[in-house]
């Protein structure tokens, strides 16, 4: 029986996900912090929020001492673990964004985002970073009437805003059971996530930044980080914890840490991939309410996820969230009913994490000068472009740059706190209940879900 106080190795983090089971690194800790030290710049957490930064403020500053403290290892959470989707999707519509900022600052923050995708993969290649980017774009089908119309509306809409550049699909171009088209937008890669992540680190890490792991942050106040192992003293803090605020205390009701899991295959033969008609470097969904993603990954496997997992009393974290058989099973069943010519799935990884979901589903990036504290985040599952934009962003800031990124309308937005508790268990349960109930109410009207309408003014749509 192994020592629950002993250091955890490679092996331990490899067991995280289908990713870091297959990242070519070595997840072993890397040495945490040994007493007090001396920062121009720390971060709190080493995830793409933070490595994005650090990576951008060393272009801007090569001189600076970047210094990013990590509980866990590099890319621990959602940033090794998600679906692979580097996308342009922003939790918030442009349409929501457009009634909230005005029609230019939508259009700015949606330019923004389509940008992200190719400036990530610009990075990729410029840096050699093996992690299988490739732009193939993301069809979601419409595998109802009512998705159907809506699938139509969403490019009528784009169009509107002039924008996008979404294409409508007929039942001719896609092979999902019952399709009656798909909407197809370019803007959307595939990605190894924790073969990004953890290459993040090793090129900030040998440009001179120094990565403390194992080691927990306590708390924060202008100049100063309070750890278990020692206080950082330092001019500017960026405080990248994603969905992970919620386990500290000075910004456990600013986040709700929301669970999404995700099985993956082995790799299938071509002839399966010919046949549910997914080529390489495309992303896939349907129109329904409840989440699910999918990817065709580089090796030719499955890696396919979804919501479905309920949110825990106090804002809970812990490793045996990670896995919820229902929810695999679900999954399962819900690649099979998308797909019936693919057989019997050979699943050989299952996993999954929490993603971080402001009250208002808008993320957002925010900087003090006067306390020299900044931080990103609340992406609700869409952040693994939404971090490099963010970075880019807080680079700009904490080096009081005037730059199109630092007004976009997500810098300084600042989000309600969640509810107390009991408030705060019922509530966002009761979200799924109905994001569930809302697909079950339009399979059996055929028309657009009364739940659904109600709820998303609560999600951003």
């Amino acid at each position: 029986m192994s020592d629950p106080a002993a250091p955890r190795t490679d092996a331990d983090y490899r067991g995280l996900s289908l990713w870091h089971g297959t990242v070519d690194d070595d997840l072993s800790p890397r040495a945490p912090l040994d007493g007090d030290d001396t920062a121009d710049v720390a971060i709190i957490g080493a995830g793409l929020t933070g490595l994005w930064t650090a990576y951008e403020l060393q272009k801007r500053d090569p001189g600076l001492r970047i210094l990013l403290l990590e509980k866990e290892i590099a890319g621990f959470g959602a940033s090794g673990r998600n679906g692979g989707w580097v996308s342009a999707l922003f939790p918030q519509s442009t349409a929501a964004l457009a009634q909230r900022h005005g029609r230019e600052a939508a259009l700015a923050m949606r330019r923004a985002m389509i940008g992200t995708v190719d400036e990530v993969g610009r990075v990729i290649a410029e840096e050699g970073i093996d992690a299988g980017f490739a732009k193939g774009g993301t069809v979601v089908f419409a595998r109802s009437e009512n998705q159907w119309r809506d699938a139509r509306a969403e490019v009528e809409r784009a169009a509107g805003f002039g924008v996008d550049h979404l294409e409508l699909w007929g039942a001719e171009r896609v092979r999902a059971a019952g399709a009656l088209g798909a909407v197809f937008d370019p803007a959307c890669a595939r990605v190894h996530p924790a073969q990004l992540v953890r290459s993040l680190a090793r090129i900030v890490e040998r440009r001179g930044a120094i990565i403390r792991e194992g080691t927990t942050v306590r708390s924060w106040s202008p100049g100063e980080v309070l750890t278990d192992r020692g206080r950082v003293r330092a001019r500017r803090i960026v405080v990248a914890l994603e969905g992970y605020a919620a386990a500290v205390a000075q910004t456990r009701r600013r986040v709700l840490p929301l669970y999404s899991l995700m099985i993956g295959t082995e790799p299938l033969p071509s002839s399966v991939w010919d046949e549910i008609g997914i080529e390489h470097g495309q992303t896939f969904s349907d129109g329904r309410h409840l989440v699910i993603y999918g990817q065709r990954t580089a090796d030719d496997r499955l890696a396919f996820g979804g919501r479905g997992a309920r949110y825990h009393f106090g804002s809970a974290i812990d490793p045996s969230y990670d896995r919820v058989e229902a929810v695999f099973e679900h999954l399962v069943a819900t690649v099979r009913e998308l797909f019936p010519s693919i057989g019997e799935l050979p699943v050989t990884h299952r996993w999954g994490g929490p993603l971080g979901v402001p009250r208002d589903w808008h993320a957002s990036v925010q900087y003090d000068r006067v306390t020299g504290i900044a931080s990103a985040g609340g992406y609700v599952g869409d952040g693994l472009s939404t971090t490099n934009l963010a970075g880019r962003t807080l680079a700009d800031l904490l080096t009081e740059e005037e730059t199109p990124l630092t007004r976009l309308p997500w810098v300084g937005h600042r989000s309600p706190s969640w509810e107390p508790e009991p408030l705060r268990f019922l509530g966002a349960n009761a979200g799924l209940v109905a994001m569930t109930a809302a697909d079950r109410e339009e399979r059996l009207s055929g028309r657009g879900s009364l739940i659904a309408r109600a709820m998303a003014p609560l999600i951003g749509h």
